[in-house]
């Protein structure tokens, strides 16, 4: 007999460890939170031709990304600076969510990342000259200017300002085509916390996101994020973030288009 009820008590242990796993697997499937790996363990992070490097892998991320983003989802993707949270940026709701998931202060403005110099003349008022931005873009700059009317405005709605990058990631150039439209563009970690150059160091978030891209380790380990300045007065430019760039920004912005520093003077 106790044989039989030892046997009995292993039986219904092992149903419940069994409807534990399945729980969880539930759980896991609530969630949705898909892990895809970009590039290769072994690559030394993106360079200017990692869209060349992503062959079909690279294209079932990019087609998973974009229909997580088309669905009003938060996303984590690699940049050419550090790893960012990103959702379409004319969706207000999916604006109002990536706010919740950092606990960002909603009176601190997302950037907005497009794919090519053309496509920021539709969503903000430029006053420097295209070559300029060519000099700039792609690369680890935000450039700030008068936003326009066709950008979402429960997008930053307390400025008539708005950031726009253009990172030298083949990866994210190819998602903002892809969407055919501006991603809204925010560091991935919990708002104040360090920044992030690997999936690992935002794990916290992963919960909240429908997509992680994991490609490796970012190269630039600074941490400093992309330069960010404002060109929104003419022939003036005033540093809002010193960022990994600051000289060579300074140096194109001054030397060769003899832009002056804007100190607040009336």
């Amino acid at each position: 007999d106790s044989m039989i009820s030892v046997r009995c008590v292993a039986s219904e242990l092992a149903k419940v460890r069994g409807s534990c796993r399945l729980a969880a697997a539930n759980m896991c499937k609530e969630l949705k939170t898909k892990m895809l790996r970009l590039v290769p363990p072994s690559s030394n992070g993106p360079t200017i031709n990692a869209e060349d490097r992503t062959g079909t892998d690279g294209d079932e991320v990019l087609k998973c990304t974009v229909k997580a983003l088309q669905d009003g989802h938060i996303v984590a993707v690699p940049t050419d600076t550090i790893y960012g949270l990103a959702c379409l940026a004319q969706n207000s709701e999916a604006v109002r969510k990536i706010y919740a998931v950092k606990g960002r202060n909603g009176q601190k403005p997302l950037a907005i990342c497009v794919r090519e110099i053309q496509d920021i003349y539709k969503y903000c008022k430029v006053e420097v000259k295209k070559e300029l931005l060519g000099d700039l873009l792609p690369g680890p700059v935000t450039l700030v200017f008068k936003r326009s009317e066709a950008l979402n405005p429960a997008l930053n709605p307390f400025t008539s300002l708005v950031g726009v990058r253009i990172p030298n990631h083949g990866f994210m150039r190819r998602l903002c085509q892809m969407c055919e439209e501006p991603l809204a563009l925010t560091s991935a970690n919990v708002s104040s916390h360090t920044s992030t150059v690997e999936v690992h160091e935002f794990q916290e978030l992963w919960p909240h996101l429908a997509v992680v891209v994991d490609g490796g380790p970012i190269g630039d380990q600074s941490r400093l994020g992309s330069t960010v300045v404002d060109l929104s007065v003419c022939n003036k430019y005033r540093i809002i973030r010193p960022g990994c760039a600051l000289s060579v920004t300074l140096d194109v912005l001054e030397r060769k288009y003899g832009l002056s520093e804007d100190l607040g003077e009336e």
